[in-house]
């Protein structure tokens, strides 16, 4: 664990901020349950057993100058609430409806290799899906067959 706090506090510092325990706690969560792509709440939730002095709005600073500095990423695909993903690379997400949980998907897209179209400059690309996952609908197609 001692390395990948080491990886954690080097981004931090590479990014000009001060690895702040707070900061580095938040970080390696995010890194931890890269599937869940938790909100703040989730995290603070997660976060305070192990840093009890941590309040919520220290995490949504700590959320909101990570994102500022390109180390996490804001999705808001449901349009109520704003999860978080510590993978910044361009990925597409699918959103479950029945559990909500969201899970990355790797695809290839064309356009994400272009910063411009049709002279239009690119900053983000964001590709998000809506379904039901596996797990879903395996649970749904085991409880039809009782």
């Amino acid at each position: 664990m001692i390395t990948n706090i080491n990886k954690l506090k080097s981004i931090l510092e590479r990014n000009r901020l001060r690895p702040t325990y707070q900061r580095l706690k938040v970080m390696e969560y995010l890194e931890k349950g890269i599937d869940t792509h938790p909100t703040a709440q989730a995290i603070f939730e997660a976060v305070v057993s192990k840093v009890p002095t941590i309040s919520l709005t220290t995490v949504y600073n700590t959320l909101d100058i990570l994102v500022k500095n390109n180390i996490v990423r804001e999705l808001t695909i449901t349009g109520t609430e704003t999860r978080y993903d510590i993978t910044t690379a361009s990925h597409h997400h699918f959103l479950c409806r029945e559990c909500g949980r969201i899970y990355d998907i790797d695809i290839p897209c064309q356009i994400s290799e272009k910063r411009s179209v049709n002279g239009h400059q690119i900053d983000e690309i964001h590709g998000y899906f809506k379904g039901i996952c596996k797990n879903c609908l395996s649970v749904n197609k085991k409880s039809k067959h009782k």
